[in-house]
């Protein structure tokens, strides 16, 4: 959203200053930092999880919920969540393992996009709503909505906080926990219940098509540099709130979609770890380990 023909500079404090002159704006950055966070510690756990379709589905039967809010004349934000979560239990006590959920998933995810697409084919009023549904509009955010976003995000963190030692060790090993006596199914339901939860939020950011940008990049790109769980979460929240903030600063000079500025620098990030640091890395490891030896 280019303004008044301001064009973004070197000097970002001043880029900055003039973004929270307006009240949209700031309404925007802090939704976005909020999603960010909530995205990049619940992220990690989805990409431990190997639950990445998941992450998808919810967002698509998310897409079901919020039009049928829309038809309702509601917020959204309570149709996404209420699906989604409600499909997240479903589909976790119709799987016994967090990564051999696919059938249930998919067979949860074409129901729920049936739904959707009723409900949109019964939506009678301007179809910007929807749109901002499938790809994200948060510069259009309302304080309300800020406010839902945060408490909804406030649960989020504390349920994972408590939960967090025990689902962490689940989620590296499911059937040592289950021998072990841990009751997995439950960690099974709570985890899918947040990982709703946390798409429902996000989408507000990325949209239903771009969800993959916040939920699975940034933690994939902490997960190859960093091993230990909580270097790998801070990691992926870092990315997750760069990519935020800075794809806010460039759409609001520029007159393009922030969900394609966010998608871009996450995508770019990954390639740079991807290819580049890996390739730096090895030869670094292959010397310190004859060192040692």
């Amino acid at each position: 959203m280019m303004l008044f023909g301001a064009m973004l500079s070197l000097n970002l404090m001043a880029d900055f200053q003039a973004m929270f002159k307006y009240q949209f704006m700031q309404h925007a950055f802090e939704a976005g930092t909020v999603i960010a966070i909530v995205a990049g510690i619940i992220g990690y756990l989805v990409v431990l999880r190997r639950s990445t379709f998941a992450a998808h589905a919810f967002a698509e039967i998310g897409f079901a919920g919020a039009a049928g809010s829309i038809l309702l004349g509601i917020n959204p934000v309570f149709g996404l969540l209420g699906l989604s979560s409600v499909s997240g239990v479903g589909i976790a006590l119709l799987g016994n393992r967090a990564s051999h959920r696919d059938i249930e998933i998919g067979t949860v995810l074409a129901f729920m996009l049936g739904i959707g697409v009723l409900f949109i084919s019964l939506y009678t009023g301007y179809a910007t709503e929807a749109y901002s549904i499938l790809f994200g509009e948060i510069l259009g955010i309302s304080w309300n909505s800020v406010l839902i976003t945060f408490a909804i995000s406030l649960v989020i963190l504390g349920v994972a906080a408590i939960v967090y030692r025990p689902l962490l060790f689940a989620s590296i090993d499911e059937e040592v926990a289950e021998a072990k006596g841990m009751r997995t199914t439950l960690l099974g339901v709570i985890f899918m219940v947040l990982l709703a939860a946390a798409v429902s939020i996000a989408i507000q950011v990325v949209g239903v098509l771009l969800i993959f940008a916040l939920m699975v990049v940034p933690a994939a790109i902490a997960i190859r540099l960093a091993k230990k769980p909580a270097y790998a979460i801070t990691i992926s929240v870092v990315v997750a709130l760069f990519s935020t903030w800075a794809g806010l600063l460039i759409s609001f000079y520029e007159p393009y979609p922030v969900s394609f500025f966010i998608t871009s620098i996450v995508f770019v990030l990954y390639l740079l770890v991807r290819f580049i640091y890996d390739k730096i890395n090895l030869p670094v490891l292959v010397i310190w380990k004859k060192q040692k030896s």
